[in-house]
């Protein structure tokens, strides 16, 4: 707060002044929580990778990334996609790119029947590339997700 303290011809209210630094101590607290957390809330498909011990393979332009749910469900970057629509979707996804190159992220109690077929659709597509997404090793066991819609 200012206060006038007299000697000039000029009267003055009083000056209304807002102090902004804890207003930006909380944004700047904010700040760092999101972007700590930013990283975890990549992917809002809830799937218990299995853990392997693998050589990592280089990403490209903006990877494609083919999710499966225990549920054998599929989205395709996020997206819910049907078996069946699988392929003309991946021809319009990769009708633009030189590299034909998937990530399947595939949650770990799927039986392999499930995974098999839906990587023979992916490659009848003509993806030259697939990616199986792990965990590594030593990685913490991911808490078991509930089967609850929200």
């Amino acid at each position: 707060m200012a206060m006038n303290m007299g000697g000039g011809s000029e009267e003055r209210g009083p000056v209304a002044e807002i102090n902004v630094t804890p207003l930006v101590d909380v944004m700047l607290v904010l700040l760092v929580i999101f972007m700590v957390t930013a990283p975890f809330m990549e992917n809002g498909i809830p799937i218990q990778l299995p853990k392997a011990k693998t050589k990592a393979i280089e990403k490209g332009e903006n990877p494609i990334t083919l999710t499966m749910t225990k549920e054998n469900r599929l989205y395709l970057n996020k997206e819910e996609v049907f078996l069946s629509n699988l392929p003309t979707r991946l021809g319009l996804l990769y009708k633009n790119r030189t590299r034909k190159e998937i990530f399947i992220r595939a949650d770990g109690v799927l039986p392999y029947a499930a995974v098999a077929l839906t990587m023979a659709t992916i490659k009848n597509a003509g993806i030259d590339k697939i990616g199986l997404v792990t965990l590594p090793p030593d990685a913490p066991a991911a808490p078991a997700h509930s089967t609850k819609k929200r």
